[in-house]
């Protein structure tokens, strides 16, 4: 529970708003800070293309989503914005995305989260271009004669611009902005020296990203190729025969569910296995290959804890968690450098994180991880961690250990068949090319955060020195 106690003349300038938002969030403060700014301040509308036009969003429309590549164009939701890998984001047809032409987002403008979370924001990577977009994220698009895109953004993402957006909110339930909300946020102009270097670290933080995307990319269509084998697509997934009226034959009563069995997942498995390949269980360090312990979450200050990361959060580029006290938890909330971490429960929707996977790598290794998260730990020995990840990141892996699946509403993989499930083994030179790409592409991810942070943080001494 918050409370604040605010100067009435606050209330008057905010239009007698008696709702907390502006006056919680840090807008009142931040607007007083910047009116004793010396430099020059712009309305928000003055530096975006066609005035107040140039802040906008797609407008409330039924979507029509497709699961096949060919029909479909990637359509990005609130959440998808935060997400540093765009390879497994929804589709909707491409006919929709054509005929309402504000679906599209292009490069270097800002996303902003603008229902439910408000404020949340991302800057438009060079892959992001001409990908769709929900109506829940709002555009900035700017003018770059006017103003430089990347210095646009580290002020609106920064301590200063995000407390006078969330300030703008409105409604009681489901929070909402309007690009009328922001319009008239000032915009301080803080000269080359400031504007210019942190525009160029935000630019080179978003090629960073899509440099980041195009090598796992590679990495996994490297390690199918180097065994004769092609990674499906979902549209390939579904296209073939369904899962109905098959017969098998079973060695075992460690499973009687038919999706275990399904001709889809078994086809899979007999393709990897018709190349060179190794079982999972094999491929991975003894002890492992397990989801962490349950453990009762006591709240704790940063200096006396971990930040546990959940299964969603772990696939943004700036992972959120709650601070835990360490003592609460055993050592087996921490993971190895180069751990491939799997979402191990949830359920079967195709939009479902539930057995995706992402891999654990420099600055990430200082989290705690959730329950939820199955680790996956190779013997280096065997085979390096980077490589082991290109293909559990791939949509065979996938559909794969969605089809060892065990539980009712909430989904688990069975231990069993989890052990047993075949992975390509391409020879030594290949695995460890493999690995090294895998690696350099989370090191610039990485280094893409940290520009960020500098350019944010450039800014902000900017307006503390009363530039």
């Amino acid at each position: 529970m918050k409370e604040k106690i605010v100067p009435s003349a606050w209330l008057e300038e905010e239009g007698r708003r008696l709702d907390c938002g502006p006056h919680l969030s840090g807008a009142m403060e931040a607007k007083v800070l910047l009116g004793n700014l010396r430099a020059k301040k712009d309305p928000l509308q003055c530096l975006t293309r066609d005035g107040i036009d140039g802040i906008f969003h797609a407008g409330r429309e039924g979507r029509r989503y497709v699961l096949n590549e060919a029909h479909g164009a990637p359509f990005l939701g609130s959440t998808d914005i935060l997400a540093a890998d765009l390879s497994f984001v929804p589709l909707i047809s491409k006919a929709q995305a054509a005929s309402t032409p504000k679906f599209a987002i292009e490069q270097n403008w800002t996303l902003i989260t603008r229902s439910g979370t408000v404020g949340r924001m991302a800057f438009a990577r060079p892959d992001m271009h001409g990908m769709a977009c929900s109506e829940h994220v709002l555009r900035v698009a700017p003018d770059q004669s006017k103003v430089p895109a990347g210095y646009l953004f580290a002020y609106l993402s920064g301590r200063f611009g995000v407390p006078l957006i969330v300030g703008g909110t409105y409604g009681s339930i489901i929070q909402h902005i309007e690009p009328a909300h922001i319009a008239n946020l000032p915009v301080p102009r803080l000269g080359d020296r400031v504007e210019k270097p942190a525009h160029e670290k935000v630019i080179e933080a978003a090629k960073l990203r899509s440099q980041y995307q195009t090598q796992v990319r590679t990495a996994t269509r490297n390690l199918f190729e180097s065994v004769g084998l092609e990674d499906i697509t979902s549209g390939t997934w579904h296209n073939e025969t369904p899962d109905r009226g098959f017969v098998r034959k079973l060695c075992s009563a460690a499973s009687l569910r038919a999706i275990n069995f399904n001709p889809r997942f078994v086809q899979l498995c007999e393709s990897v296995r018709a190349q060179s390949w190794r079982p999972l269980g094999e491929l991975c360090k003894p002890g492992t290959l397990h989801r962490s312990g349950r453990y009762k979450r006591i709240d704790a200050d940063p200096e006396y804890s971990y930040q546990l990361i959940g299964q969603k959060e772990i696939f943004w580029l700036r992972p959120e968690g709650r601070w835990i006290a360490k003592k609460s938890v055993g050592d087996d909330v921490l993971v190895e450098s180069g751990t491939t971490l799997v979402a191990a429960q949830g359920t079967l929707g195709e939009s479902e994180l539930y057995c995706r996977a992402e891999f654990v790598w420099g600055v990430a290794l200082k989290a705690a991880y959730s329950e939820h998260l199955l680790r996956v730990v190779s013997d280096e020995t065997v085979m390096p961690r980077g490589c082991l990840f290109a293909f559990m990141r791939s949509e065979t892996a996938f559909r794969m250990l969605r089809s060892i699946s065990m539980g009712t509403k909430l989904q688990d993989h069975h231990p069993e068949y989890l052990q047993a499930l075949p992975i390509p083994y391409p020879e030594k030179r290949t695995r460890e090319e493999i690995h090294e790409l895998v690696v350099d592409a989370y090191e610039k991810r990485h280094r893409s955060v940290r520009l960020e942070d500098e350019a944010v943080a450039l800014v902000e001494r900017a307006i503390d020195g009363g530039a």
